[in-house]
């Protein structure tokens, strides 16, 4: 049986939407498995709507184009008024509380709100929202190990960023703490 997981993750350019996806591509392809990473983005990059669709297998995969997804990480509103709908029952929602207005209503899934931008400006840097968000992501959903993504962020990261690299592991390291923090306060 084919184990996959098909993803999207959508906001506004210069939310890190695509390199959250192809850090996540690349931290697929870096343990072997089979990816497609499948960018859409406004002719206003910055500012406008971007979205990726990510899908990751163990087997191949036989289309790039999906409708549905497992799980959406979400981080403006007009993202999750068109893709809120579109996460299989079962599926995963994590969201930017800080850009959405109107959360989820759905019932058949599981949802996660997270404010990534507080979190980020915790740590010092607001860039990083991004790969925090995938790290709470990766806590829910380990499709990929946290050494891979490290290991994709070395080839993500221009040289120029490279600098940013333990900041950026500090947050996917955040995220997966968030994830416990709450895990532990429902046990409680």
């Amino acid at each position: 049986m084919k184990k996959s997981h098909d993803c999207i993750f959508a906001g506004f350019g210069g939310q890190g939407v695509l390199s959250m996806g192809q850090i996540l591509s690349y931290a697929a392809m870096i343990e072997n498995k089979e990816v497609s990473w499948m960018p859409a983005y406004g002719p206003e990059m910055r500012g406008g709507t971007a979205n990726c669709i990510v899908i990751v297998s163990d087997s191949r995969i036989s289309s790039p184009i999906v409708t549905v997804f497992d799980s959406a990480i979400l981080l403006n509103q007009p993202s999750l008024d068109k893709f809120e709908h579109t996460i299989k029952p079962g599926g995963l929602l994590i969201y930017e509380t800080s850009t959405i207005i109107k959360p989820p209503v759905r019932t058949d899934i599981e949802i996660v709100a997270v404010n990534a931008m507080e979190e980020a400006r915790k740590l010092e840097s607001k860039q990083v929202a991004n790969v925090l968000l995938l790290g709470v992501f990766l806590a829910l959903r380990p499709i990929v190990s946290s050494e891979a993504v490290l290991q994709a962020l070395k080839k993500v990261l221009p040289p120029h960023r490279q600098h940013l690299l333990p900041m950026n592991e500090n947050a996917l390291v955040r995220g997966r703490e968030l994830v416990e923090e709450s895990r532990a306060a429902v046990m409680a």
